[in-house]
């Protein structure tokens, strides 16, 4: 009898149902069923044992009857019920009533006429379960299942599945394995350009993966194995049609009779690739993922007339208690910053999303990284459900397979330097290869074999074998080639292409089956079966989810509207109805367009982290990208519009503009259609690009461009012609001049200053007066607005309507800008895998790397593979470079307690004790959540809050004071500069840690014996930041082993790592013991071939209880003998030990114990000598006396060594990233030309010298952008420090600080220089006055942003707050410095002005540059005065301009008196800006103040936030947790 995951199609298109809701999971077991009756199959005999082949003759294909059938696996098949048992029997029950209430007549037709056929269960057990009813007979799980196959087949509903045949398949690749790190240097080489420009036009290339042939039919699971750089992710990801990012793909490939490019055309949501790493919206819930995925890929064509909500419904239901989903199903997913489901939990999204979507052929990348070994297991069990299920093609690519999950494997795929070794049957590739010559280690696992034996160092040769076994890649292909297992491999291709390709017919079918589930208004020849309409309506719900789920990101953005509004709001207060606010209500109406506009260039780096989400479900065929970019539009228009709305009545109606309805609801309406454009324009330029940085230097620039062109700081009659066209294509431009005139065409302002005035004037009347504002009449009191904007501007109210047009033609087309551009570029730029090495490197990786892409490719390849394989470190060597460790490291009692909120503390380590003697390998191990970090950290003096009670000795004493100097922690995360080399890495650490008075050549020199010992030789020139996982690891350990550490910790060394780097890590770490080093670590569940490694285990169980400490014995048999003794179940041979302890103790995926092994460990025998043992330890180290500290300061080295060593380390990682220094430099000279030009010779009129002014308030602007790029570089080297470099006392903190403004200020210092050379004499400055204005802009400058930017730097997290705080702040400082609103007019606020540095930078470069010049007034600046008669001009005016200022154009004149307000550029700048040219020094002697008071915030707020305790909420907290803990 078949099982239902077993049976192949009898009919050949008679295949899985189209969906595995409640109903179609029915038709897969009942299309068992169904084959059972019809055939009379008896009951399956139970699966081969594992380690028994079957004999050669087993691979006659006749007796398989058709190649690889599924009938033949011995793969193992998982309960339906194994992660949630009560929810499937619910669910059960809930099908068994629905089936009975609609079904029972139908059913006893069924029962009686095939009784007796069925007599065995599924595969699920459900048939144990009855239910009494109506009917004849028991009822079960089978029953509903048939009779809804029944109804699947009655209702015409054409099903479908999907294999994969490739033959000589062949994938190219783009670029050489291994290469130079780029410098500024090289990045500005002439030669290097011109090679760049060659290598883009004709890429080098070369063979990922060559010779590959197979089959993966509907319902086989394949493995794929092989080594990191193998060929694996490529594998996977051309079995899944993603074939973009490769150079070419030849050789043959059928998906069942479609090609390859029919698939992408028209099936693309029927194959998919699932990176490793789940990647899912982190603010939507699990319930919410999975419904939307359901949603998209519901077909048209439903069973029993459900609706799409209950189809979506049953689907959902179904996933979500199949895999255990149902307790978290209200859960956020989460990410590493919002917190959400377990890993494993994600896991299970992961494979319930692509089974929502009903994908036929799914390829798993590694996607077991960083899980334990009993949430991987849960993980290939899920995936085994979902195969057998819905009779899917599943491809998985694992690192580490244990045997539990390898047993759920059909077929398994080994991969050898790109090439296929070995292709078939999971349960016959262990003999295949003992059969070859290799033999696995002790209790080695099948897939850590099958990956060893392409590892050189990893394979063990069979004795007899040495001369004939393959060696080469190229020689297991050849032998490969000529066994049974390829001809079987043949047999089985040309079976199913026999079968299956090239037949029209099921080409037809294929296509009526898809065309089925269509809905009416889809495209029948597209892959979204869903129509746009739809898609839009699904989409726009989950924006909705998304943003309820990150509410607070909106309360936020509202706030810092609401905040800015009230603050500009009251700089502006009540502007008075006179022309001397007409300036000022230009700078609001400004503002408010700019600040709205421009708050969405936050939203770029979010843009680019939703971009694989996208590109991922797009790929699934779930909606077409660009309906994304619609939703997210049409959502954002609500809350764009209540944002704009609350900031609108805010600033209107405090600064008190046009007090009319029509006027402010022009107003609103313009801010919010502007907001719209302005989000979408930014958005088309996120989507322009494949990576955030570009897209934000190109967002910064354009910024520029946009506020430069509005009109506002230069109005349009001044600009230059050849610029003056970017004003036609700035929306910016159009939003203000509809604001301007809106806001002053009603206006009929009181003039401020009538001239002439005073005491010699009291008898003349208002036609000898006239007031000197642009747009004045002469013989009126008062100035229209709409004269003031069309001479000021150029801009006119008949305009209005039009600029509404403009700017929705604007918004209009960036949206279709963004909807097209997100349709066609949803992928972003990728990792490299290319390994880089420093300039001038000699190694054989770069020079093997050359020769392969140079087609040499014997010798490349063979060259790279031997550079790879790299120095097994000599044993006697090993045991010469160790330093002699003779002291004891023990612990007693510890216990560690941390305050979890609401006054409540949860309890970490529970009475642990133990000891770590000299040469001895001590394992910490445990489920998660046991504590087996929180171990490592107690123990190594790491941790930041709670506490820690019990006792840390060193022989018996307690710990010196430099413990942590003398200790090595090597953390699961490698955390390094990623552009240093491996030497230098090693170098550094070994100048830092070891004593100054060590000479350097001998640190040098013991730097190269590490380096040999830990087998990096050929790599010591290699780039920390491209090495691969297993020589980071390396890397690691060595940066410790410098120090010559007296005991080393490592967490979790083998994490992440494939199986021979795991195996190669702790050999080492084996090796290390040996030559009398002191080493604890902590290991998630090892294979047994690693935990054989280990001498000692500290075994710890949930609540950081201790459940065994001890020795492991030779086979683990004295670890076995305890559990065993003590009521655990027998361990089989073939078993791991190390998952036998954890599951013997219930700490597996679904393990569970009635023993209390804490309280039996506190009983046994082994815990009194334990604690003999560390008496015994205790009373000899007392009777050598404590350990003595051989520091005598905090840190090894003085505080001058550590700068002058940070600052060399500083200034390589600052040379070696080119991109940082070109962006910084090109940032300074492209906005420097672009100011430069704008103000292009601006000449001595008032506007001119008003232009002066914005050419350098504007120049102050570039701040934002230059601070906001250092900020990331002090972020990521402080984070180093703080991970890794702190608690390894290697330097002060206040060295790295002081390093870290060194470094950074001769780059900026040359940066403000170029920007000088390219503005100052462009802008039209006089060259006498170059010198001082150079020593302002070129030096001081760049030592106040650098630091204003570091200091808050310093007290920020991370480096997006610190953008955004950095944002917010420098926007008092721009509001405040009396530039958008002068100082007269800043009311209340005028107190600030005094505050904000730029006040003094601004008078200082302005008032230096251009004091003491006379003014020459332009036509449009002169006012028209008319003399009395007999008067002339002189004699009128001489009283007036005596007291005030100014001058006549024409003295002698009697009438038309052409008067200029401002003769010199100090009345003018004093009287508008207070600004003073005979301040310049006292200024440049504030604003050095303001540089110091930035230097002390840097030292006081990283001592503050990071120091002390990483916060001042955290420093109390931890002073209050520890004073209620001394009261208790």
């Amino acid at each position: 009898m078949a099982d239902p995951a077993q049976l192949e199609s009898v009919e050949g298109q008679d295949n899985v149902p189209e969906l595995p809701t409640a109903t179609q999971i029915a038709s897969a077991y009942a299309n068992a069923a169904h084959h059972n009756m019809a055939h009379g199959a008896a009951a399956p005999s139970s699966p081969e044992p594992y380690d028994s082949p079957r004999p050669p003759s087993s691979f006659d294909a006749n007796t398989y009857g058709s190649p690889l059938r599924r009938t033949t696996s011995s793969a193992s098949h998982v309960d339906i019920g194994h992660f949630d048992p009560q929810g499937v029997e619910q669910l059960r029950r809930t099908m068994t009533a629905q089936s009975q209430m609609s079904n029972a007549d139908a059913l006893r037709r069924c029962n009686t006429r095939h009784g007796e056929s069925r007599s065995a269960q599924t595969h699920s057990g459900a048939s144990d379960l009855t239910l009494a009813g109506q009917m004849e007979g028991p009822f079960d799980f089978e029953k509903a299942l048939r009779n809804a196959f029944r109804k699947l087949d009655e209702s015409d509903i054409k099903r479908r599945d999907l294999g994969v045949m490739f033959q000589d398949l062949r994938v190219v690749g783009v670029g050489a394995a291994a290469s130079y790190q780029p410098t500024l240097g090289s990045s500005l080489n002439p030669l290097n350009l011109i090679r760049n420009v060659r290598a883009a036009l004709h890429p080098a290339t070369r063979d990922i993966l060559t010779g590959f042939n197979g089959v993966v039919r509907p319902g086989e699971m394949l493995l794929v194995l092989g080594r990191p750089g193998a060929g694996c992710s490529t594998l996977l990801k051309v079995l899944a049609n993603q074939r973009q990012e490769y150079h070419s793909i030849t050789g043959e490939m059928w998906y069942d009779s479609l090609a390859p490019d029919q698939i992408e055309k028209h099936y693309r949501g029927d194959v998919q690739y699932c990176p490793e790493d789940d990647v899912h919206f982190p603010t939507l819930t699990v319930d919410q993922t999975l419904r939307f995925a359901a949603t998209t890929r519901t077909p048209h064509t439903r069973l029993d007339g459900m609706t799409r909500e209950q189809h979506v419904d049953h689907t959902v239901e179904v996933l979500e208690t199949v895999f255990g989903l149902r307790h978290v199903k209200d859960t956020l997913v989460g990410d590493a910053s919002i917190r959400g489901v377990s890993g494993g939990e994600k896991k299970r999204v992961s494979i319930a999303e692509a089974l929502a979507t009903r994908s036929r052929l799914n390829s798993w990348d590694n996607s077991t990284r960083g899980l334990d070994a009993s949430t991987a297991l849960e993980f290939v069990q899920a995936l085994r459900i979902s195969t057998d299920i819905a009779r899917q093609s599943t491809v998985v690519a694992i690192y580490q397979a244990g045997e539990s999950l390898y047993k759920h494997f059909d077929k398994v795929c080994v991969i050898y330097e790109g090439k296929q070794v070995y292709f078939g049957p999971a349960d016959q590739a262990r003999q295949y290869f003992i059969d070859m010559g290799y033999e696995p280690a002790n209790r080695q696992t099948t897939a850590d074999f099958l990956v060893a034996v392409t590892d050189p160092n990893g394979r063990i040769v069979r004795k007899g074998y040495e001369s004939r076994v393959p060696r080469t890649a190229d020689e297991f292909v050849e032998y490969f080639r000529r066994s049974e297992i390829s001809r079987w491999n043949e047999d089985d291709i040309a079976s199913y292409r026999a079968e299956f390709v090239g037949k029209p017919e099921r080409v037809t079918a294929y296509r009526q089956s898809a065309k089925a589930e269509y809905a009416n208004h889809a495209r029948r020849k597209s892959p979204y079966i869903v129509s746009i309409p739809m898609q839009a309506r699904a989409l726009m719900r989950r924006r909705v989810q998304i943003i309820r789920g990150g509410m607070a990101a909106q309360v936020i953005q509202l706030a810092s509207f609401v905040l800015q509004a009230i603050i500009m709001g009251t700089v502006f207060l009540r502007l008075k109805n006179t022309t001397e606010t007409f300036f000022s209500r230009g700078g609001v109406l400004f503002f408010s367009l700019l600040f709205s506009a421009l708050s969405t260039m936050a939203e770029i780096p979010a843009l680019f982290s939703q971009r694989p989400i996208v590109h991922r479900q797009s790929r699934a065929a779930m909606y077409h990208p660009f309906v994304e970019g619609l939703a997210l539009t049409l959502v954002d228009v609500p809350i764009t519009g209540i944002t704009m709305i609350v900031f609108s009545i805010l600033i209107y109606f405090l600064v008190g503009l046009q007090q009319h309805a029509a006027q402010f609801f022009i107003f609103l309406l313009f801010v919010f259609i502007m907001t719209i454009t302005m989000k979408a324009w930014f958005r088309s330029l996120a989507a322009a690009f494949m990576s955030a940085a570009p897209a934000q230097a190109v967002a910064g620039l354009t910024t520029l461009i946009l506020v430069l062109y509005t009109g506002y700081s230069l109005p349009q009659p001044y600009m230059i012609g050849a610029l003056k066209w970017i004003t036609w294509i700035n929306p910016l431009r159009y939003g203000f001049e509809a604001l301007m005139v809106n806001e002053f065409h009603t206006i009929h302002a009181d003039c401020s200053v009538l001239v002439p005035q005073g005491p010699a004037y009291g008898n003349i009347t208002l036609a000898n007066q006239v007031c000197t504002t642009v747009g004045s009449v002469p013989g009126s009191l008062t100035v229209s607005g709409t004269n003031y904007i069309a001479l000021s501007y150029g801009y006119s109210y008949s305009h209005l309507w039009r600029n509404f047009g403009v700017l929705c033609a604007f918004g209009a087309g960036f949206i279709t800008i963004l909807l097209i551009l997100t349709e066609n570029n949803t992928r972003i730029a990728g990792e490299t895998s290319i390994m880089l090495f420093k300039r001038g490197s000699k190694s054989t990786v770069v020079q093997a790397a050359e020769q392969d892409t140079a087609g040499d490719e014997e010798k490349g390849a063979s060259a790279l593979a031997a550079a790879q394989n790299g120095d097994v470190p000599d044993k006697r060597e090993l045991k010469e470079a160790t330093p002699e460790v003779k002291d004891v490291f023990t612990f007693q009692h510890l216990n560690y307690v941390v305050p979890v909120g609401g006054g409540k503390e949860r309890k970490l380590l529970d009475d642990v004790s133990g000891y770590a003697p000299p040469g001895k390998l001590t394992a910490l191990m445990g489920e998660s959540g046991a504590g087996k970090t929180t171990l490592l950290n107690v123990l190594a003096e790491r941790t930041t809050g709670g506490v820690v009670t019990g006792d840390r000795l060193m022989n018996g004493h307690p710990l010196p004071p430099d413990f942590q100097a003398h200790t090595g922690y090597c953390q699961q995360m490698d955390t390094h500069l990623p552009t240093a080399s491996v030497r230098e890495a090693l170098l550094f650490s070994a100048c830092l840690r070891q004593p100054q008075s060590v000479p350097f050549e001998e640190k040098q020199a013991y730097v190269e014996k590490v380096i040999k010992m830990c087998g990096l030789e050929a790599y010591a020139d290699a780039i920390v930041g491209s090495l691969g996982v297993e020589h980071r690891k390396r890397t690691t350990i060595a940066v410790e082993l410098v120090a010559k550490p007296s005991l080393i910790f490592l967490d979790e060394p083998t994490s992440g790592l494939d199986s021979q780097s795991a195996w190669a890590i702790t050999s080492f770490l084996r090796d290390l013991a040996d030559s009398g080093q002191a080493i604890v670590c902590t290991i998630h569940q090892p294979s047994a071939e690693l935990f054989q490694v280990f001498d000692r285990l500290l075994l710890l169980r949930k609540g950081g209880q201790t459940v065994y400490f001890g020795d492991i014995g030779p086979r683990a048999t004295t670890l076995i003998d305890y559990f065993e003794r003590n009521g655990g179940r027998k361990c089989d041979d073939t078993e791991n030990p190390a998952e036998y302890i954890l599951d013997v103790i219930g700490a597996g995926a679904t393990a569970t114990t009635d023993i209390d092994w804490y309280a039996v460990w506190k009983k046994s025998p082994l815990y009194t000598q334990a604690y003999e043992e560390i008496e015994r330890i205790h009373e000899d180290g007392r009777k050598r006396g404590p350990v003595q500290a051989t520091l005598t300061n905090t840190y090894p080295t003085g505080w001058g060594f550590q700068l002058r060593t940070l600052l060399t380390r500083d200034a390589q990682a600052h040379w070696r990233d080119p991109t940082y220094l070109i962006a910084k430099l090109a940032l300074n000279i492209a906005s420097a030309l672009l100011i430069g030009f704008t103000f292009f010779k601006a000449k001595t009129t008032i506007q001119g010298t008003q232009n002066h002014l914005f050419a350098i308030f504007m120049s102050t602007i570039i701040s934002v952008p230059l601070s906001n790029q250092l900020q990331v570089a002090f972020i990521n080297m402080r984070n180093i420090y703080e991970v890794r470099e702190r608690h390894s006392r290697m330097y002060s903190w206040t060295a790295l600080v002081t390093s870290q403004i060194l470094i950074e200020l001769p780059w900026n210092i040359l940066g403000s220089s170029l920007y000088f050379l390219c503005w100052y004499w462009t802008v039209g400055f006089p060259t006498d006055r170059a010198g001082f204005t150079y020593f302002m802009l070129g030096f001081w400058f760049p030592l106040y942003y650098t630091t204003i930017g570091q200091a808050v730097a310093a007290m920020s997290p991370n480096a997006e707050i610190a953008a955004l705080l950095f944002s917010f702040l420098f926007s008092f400082v721009l509001t405040f410095d009396g530039v958008l609103q002068p100082y007269r007019q800043l009311g209340w606020w005028q107190w600030m002005y005094r505050l904000s540095p730029y006040t003094y930078l601004i008078e200082a470069l302005l008032g230096q540059a251009l004091g003491k010049r006379p003014i020459q007034c332009s036509s449009v600046e002169l006012v028209t005065i008319q003399p009395p008669s007999g008067q002339s001009c002189s004699q009128y005016m001489e009283p007036y301009i005596s007291m005030a200022g100014g001058y006549l154009t024409n003295p002698d004149a009697t009438s038309g008196c052409q008067y200029c307000e401002f003769s010199t550029t100090d009345a003018f700048l004093g009287t508008s800006f207070n600004i003073f040219f005979s301040n310049h020094w006292r200024d440049l002697g504030i604003f050095a103040a303001f540089i110091c008071f930035n230097l002390f915030c840097i030292y006081s707020f990283t001592y503050m936030f990071r120091v002390r305790s990483g916060s001042l909420i955290g420093s109390l907290k931890n002073r209050i947790s520890a004073a209620r803990t001394k009261s208790s």
